[in-house]
């Protein structure tokens, strides 16, 4: 080797390992963020949190808020992200702007029922409005007949707030969740297959029957989390001998207490509809893992004669082991807002939420060292944060 190649790669080492150091010795750091509605603000103390820890995703893939959230993060230099997170967030809470004192708390239930109504009643500053007329008045076939709510100010905010032309620069790779209205069938928007447009990012918040289908190309599309809440799949069946550090966010926790009235159980079967549902996720992690393993070891018996055979390649290319530790945040913290709580976008709430965010993103860097991944197959392993 020349001394001009060992320098060249002493110098790249050295600028890629804070990177490496910083996303546990991955090559990659990649940002998986579910759908929410409201709860999307821990996300933001998230990002925050892995900001502080220097984590810098440079593939960002989300569902629903988690879109918002994605392009928000990709669509913007580093050093403006929180920023525009911030202004994001501050505007969806600023028609219930009071922060109550620690001793209303008794009350906080019904100021954030109160605060759900309002929302429910009159919209979320740039985000969404009633439609007026309202659907059943419209004329049927039209896009005022699908739905309650006019998103066109959510549009308005991520034309103020992301840039759209860096986004496509593709420095960060962004995936947004959707699904084909009339075929059923989950799809990801990318940036490495096309250019991304606000349309795009609306399309994946799309959730009827709040909002309406977005029409894009011909075709009409709803929130991806109708099929799927959570795009941890996309990414591990898009790139599954990837070296990254996958720092997965959910919103909705799958466990919980058995309910004891209503609204609890209101509560608990969202929590249960819209969670990753880890647990047979890593059974299914587990299952291929196996089967890859099981193929390397019928691809070691063929004869030598078969090895340069063009199909034999490509399936030991499938053989390659992963790199890939998933990082698990979960939204524990108990909430005042109940079954309502991914629509109560009082300021208080949000502040909350993206508190701890936050929080959980300092303990569990904190305690990294005493964390225990559990290992889910060849080269993956989960460990969670938030335990």
């Amino acid at each position: 080797m020349t001394k001009v190649k060992q320098r060249r790669i002493a110098a790249r080492s050295e600028t890629e390992s804070p990177h490496r150091a910083a996303n546990g010795g991955h090559d990659h750091a990649v940002l998986v963020l579910q759908g929410g509605g409201a709860l999307g603000s821990y996300q933001a103390g998230v990002y925050e949190g892995m900001a502080e820890a220097g984590v810098d995703p440079d593939w960002v893939t989300g569902v629903s808020i988690g879109a918002i959230n994605a392009a928000l993060i990709a669509g913007n230099p580093a050093q403006q992200r929180l920023d525009r997170l911030r202004e994001f967030w501050d505007r969806v809470s600023s028609a219930a702007p009071l922060i109550p004192p620690s001793a209303f708390d008794p009350v906080r239930p019904a100021f954030n029922r109160l605060s759900a109504a309002g929302a429910a009643t009159f919209g979320v500053p740039g985000f969404f409005a009633p439609r007026l007329p309202p659907p059943l008045l419209a004329p049927e076939g039209s896009l005022g007949a699908l739905s309650f709510y006019d998103a066109a100010p959510l549009e308005a905010t991520l034309m103020e707030l992301v840039d759209f032309d860096l986004i496509n620069h593709k420095d960060v790779r962004l995936s947004l969740g959707a699904v084909n209205v009339r075929t059923g069938n989950s799809l990801y928007f990318d940036n490495r297959d096309i250019r991304i447009r606000p349309e795009h990012v609306m399309a994946s918040g799309a959730l009827p029957p709040g909002f309406a289908p977005v029409p894009i190309d011909g075709e009409f599309y709803w929130d991806g989390g109708i099929v799927s809440n959570t795009p941890l799949w996309y990414v591990l069946d898009d790139s599954p001998q990837m070296n990254a550090l996958v720092i997965q966010v959910d919103l909705f926790n799958a466990r919980g207490e058995l309910p004891r009235n209503i609204d609890e159980v209101f509560e608990r079967a969202k929590d249960i509809q819209y969670s990753s549902k880890t647990r047979s996720n890593t059974t299914r992690v587990e299952e291929m893992e196996d089967m890859r393993a099981a193929l390397k070891r019928v691809i070691g018996k063929l004869p030598a004669a078969l090895k340069s055979d063009p199909d034999v390649r490509r399936l030991t290319e499938t053989c390659k082991p992963a790199h890939i530790t998933i990082a698990h945040l979960i939204n524990r913290r108990l909430s005042n807002s109940a079954t309502w709580k991914d629509y109560e976008f009082s300021r208080a709430t949000i502040k909350e939420l993206w508190e701890a965010g936050l929080d959980d993103v300092r303990r569990g860097v904190a305690n990294r060292r005493r964390l225990r991944p559990e290992n889910v197959g060849q080269g993956i392993q989960v460990v969670d944060l938030t335990r």
